[in-house]
Formats: structure tokens, C-alpha cells, sequence
């Protein structure tokens, strides 16, 4: 039996439930439109798991606003005292011992020997044009940073030789600091940055997705449903269950897939990334860190990061999220992966004697893009290409790019202002 949707046109075929692909349908002016998303419930990966009394999202989700008018919009569709603002605690493990992140702004934390290193590397920085990620570190900061903590910290993360990746690759979100700032710093600790505060819902980020659906119809919101073809001539989308006419198309599915619906060539080593490996565990007491969240640059320890979720909503049980940067190619051994994890975690002294008692995970992939100018050259001539065809690739994936969650929502409400405009 034909649902009423069966070769019906819409004005606006949105293609993911994830936060770009619902804050575009909040803005749009119309009521023609129509969401297609391939997992049972709304959010991409901005879910929330809820087990024996913890809850945890898919990974750490927190928002760090930059634009007021986002944050209204968000907050204004939740329960404000169910949402808590923090001031960022967050640290680096280096050697059994915590530094404040960044790296580069705290040297003088370090052993003054390391100090020393690394205050001579940075007096003898001869300043290239650097071709890659890697040079651009040691351009920056010489060796003993760059081999201290950013490249160590970001080969894990990225799962990569860092020299594939364009000196750009992470965009503001890589904390910049010059030899002045670093010696000011020594004097007058400051460690603020565009993300020194943070919300987060205490029901967890899925609540942001549900204040983005607060508005939204729930029938122009098809759940498992997935889409398989898309005929841009014809304007036609092809899924599981039907045949969809439309205006315009916009996708926050990963642009690589968005390329295979269309039948649009490419090739996939041009479109790289890593996966990421998340546990969420939850123990039966509380641990000895006020952190909020933990770099781990050195390759003993099997992650790159872990969060303390209790230590953010005030839980008397330790509740983490763990991060494993892994190659797409990698299998993924979850049992002997948890049981690495946990060991880990006792070394680094995470965890003491507290037991394990609830646990979930995820294989996130992609995770992070690997950023370089061949891909952003070729994604940026098919954009383009789909542009003239009506068809508009957001969002962190579908941009293939390095974003906030804040970004994708802006760059959203932007297109929609773009598109209603065009139409006007």
C-alpha cells in the first residue's frame, strides 16, 4: 500500500534527521517538506543512551555557543533548569602528571628541563611555508612541543600520518599561540579560548534534538527509511519504501554517499577519515578527578580522550565516555578493545577500585575527516556540480569539513534564508 507521500513533490526533500538536517526544517518556510532518515529515531550522532541510571551520549556532545541567538533559539524550546553551564575543566595527562590544555600555553607546567627544551626549540623556529599539518606544528612550536603533545595527541585522534593532512585540517579549532603569548601565559596563567564554557543538558544532548523537533511535524519525519538512488535530472529520490519528487534536495549524509546516490564519479581515497571507537561506562562510585575531560598524547594508553559526564551533571557514580581514534579499515575487537580500555584506564589511575557496573558502545564512522587540498578541490567543483542541480550537501559530513555543532545549525538557517530568498 502507497503511504500519501508515494510520488508526491515536495518543495524541499531533506535527506538525515541529524541537527543540520532539522535546523533546516525549522527555518524553511514551508510546510512542503519532507525528512528522510535511515535510523529509528532523530539526531545523527547527538543520541543519548540511558542504562542503569547513568546517561550518555553517543560521544561527548557539549555546546559551546558562540552566537546568542542560537542559544535562544535552543534554550527557549527546553527546560533552562535542566541545562547546566560550566566553566571548562579540562587536562592533559603527560607523564603520571595533569597539564592544562593547551599544551602550548602551559609549557612552564612542565619539569623545567622539558621547559627549558622547549623555550629553545621555539627561539630557534626557522618559519616555512609549511605544506602539511605536521609542518605546520613544527613550524609553529618546534620539536619538543610538536613531539610532546600535538603530534603524538593528533596521530591518535586522526588515525593518520599527519603529513597527509592540510596545515589547515582543524580550522580555529586548533588553539594557536605565539612565543609572546606563551611566555606571557607563563606569567599570568590564562586558559581562555572559544570554548572555555560550555552547556549541557542533564537528560543529555538528545535534548537538543528534541527541542529542534519541538516545531517540526512528526509525519514529514520518515524514520527507517532509507534513501538508495537520487535522479538529479529528473529530481527524483529513490528509497526503501517510495519514490520522492522535489524542488530541491538537501543532504547532511556524508558527501561521499551523497556522490553514490547520484551516480556522480569520484574516487574514495580522495574522501579519507578515521572511525572512533566510544565506550560510555558507569562505575559503582565516584572517582578522584574534577575534570571534565582528559587528552592522552601518549600511545601506552589506548585513547585519546575520556570525559567525566558525573563530573559535569554532579552524579555521586563515576560515569565516563571513552574515544579510540582507529583507521576506517580497522576491525573493531569490542571485547578486547573494553578489556585494553579498562586496564588502561587503572595505569593511568582513572580508575581504583571502583567497579564497572553498566557499559555501551559505538563505532562512529566517519568520525573525523582527514582535511587536505586535493579532497577540499575536488569536493568544492562537485558542490558546485550539485549546486546547479538543486542539491545542497551540509552539516560537518556532507561539508566534509571540521565543525561545531552550533556551525551546522548556523550554516542551516543560512541556507534556508538563501533558498527562501531564491524563491521569493
Amino acid at each position: 500500500m502507497r503511504s500519501s507521500f508515494d510520488m508526491k513533490e515536495v518543495d524541499y526533500l531533506i535527506i538525515g534527521a541529524g541537527v543540520s538536517g532539522l535546523s533546516f526544517a525549522n527555518k524553511v518556510k514551508t510546510k512542503n517538506y519532507l525528512i528522510v532518515e535511515k535510523d529509528p529515531e532523530a539526531g545523527g550522532y547527538c543520541k543519548t543512551i540511558k542504562k542503569q541510571g547513568f546517561v550518555w551520549d553517543y560521544s561527548g556532545h557539549f555546546f559551546h555557543f558562540q552566537n546568542n541567538k542560537i542559544k535562544t533559539f535552543l534554550l527557549k524550546r527546553m527546560d533552562k533548569s535542566a541545562v547546566v553551564n560550566v566553566l571548562k575543566n579540562s587536562v592533559i595527562h603527560y607523564k603520571h602528571n595533569y597539564i592544562d590544555f593547551p599544551f602550548q600555553k602551559n609549557i612552564h607546567q612542565l619539569p623545567k628541563s622539558e621547559y627549558q627544551d622547549c623555550l629553545n626549540d621555539l627561539y630557534k623556529i626557522k618559519k616555512t611555508k609549511p605544506r602539511s599539518f605536521k609542518e605546520m606544528v613544527y613550524n609553529n612550536y618546534g620539536r619538543s612541543i610538536s613531539e610532546k603533545f600535538l603530534i603524538p595527541y593528533n596521530e591518535k585522534l586522526y588515525a593518520c600520518d599527519l603529513d597527509t593532512l592540510d596545515q589547515n585540517a582543524m580550522g580555529r579549532f586548533f588553539p594557536q599561540a605565539s612565543l609572546k603569548e606563551i611566555l606571557k601565559h607563563s606569567a599570568n596563567p590564562n586558559n581562555t579560548s572559544y570554548n572555555t564554557t560550555f552547556t549541557y543538558p542533564k537528560n543529555g544532548a538528545m535534548q537538543y534534538i528534541h527541542a529542534l523537533l519541538k516545531d517540526l511535524k512528526s509525519e514529514r519525519i520518515l524514520l527507517n527509511e532509507s534513501v538508495i538512488k537520487i535522479d538529479p535530472k529528473t529530481k527524483t529520490a529513490y528509497t526503501n519504501k517510495r519514490t520522492i519528487k522535489y524542488k530541491r534536495l538537501i543532504s547532511s549524509v556524508p558527501f561521499p554517499k551523497l556522490l553514490s546516490f547520484t551516480s556522480m564519479p569520484f574516487t574514495k581515497k580522495d574522501f579519507s577519515s578515521n572511525k572512533v571507537l566510544v565506550f560510555n561506562l558507569g562505575f559503582d562510585s565516584k572517582g578522584n578527578s574534577e575534570h571534565h575531560w582528559v587528552y592522552f598524547p601518549n600511545k601506552k594508553y589506548r585513547f585519546y580522550r575520556i570525559g567525566y559526564y558525573d563530573n559535569i551533571i554532579q552524579k555521586n557514580r563515576m560515569s565516563l565516555y571513552v574515544e579510540i581514534g582507529m583507521r576506517t579499515n580497522e576491525k573493531v575487537n569490542v571485547d578486547k578493545e573494553l578489556s585494553r580500555v579498562l586496564n588502561d584506564l587503572k595505569k593511568a589511575s582513572i580508575i581504583t577500585d571502583q567497579k564497572l557496573i553498566a557499559s555501551h558502545h559505538v563505532v562512529m564512522d566517519p568520525a573525523y575527516v582527514h582535511i587536505n587540498k586535493a579532497s577540499q578541490k575536488i569536493f568544492l567543483t562537485k558542490q558546485k556540480t550539485l549546486h546547479k542541480l538543486g542539491i545542497y550537501s551540509i552539516g560537518r559530513y556532507g561539508g566534509w569539513k571540521y565543525c561545531s555543532i552550533e556551525d551546522n545549525i548556523i550554516e542551516a538557517f543560512d541556507l534556508s534564508k538563501k533558498l527562501i530568498r531564491a524563491t521569493i
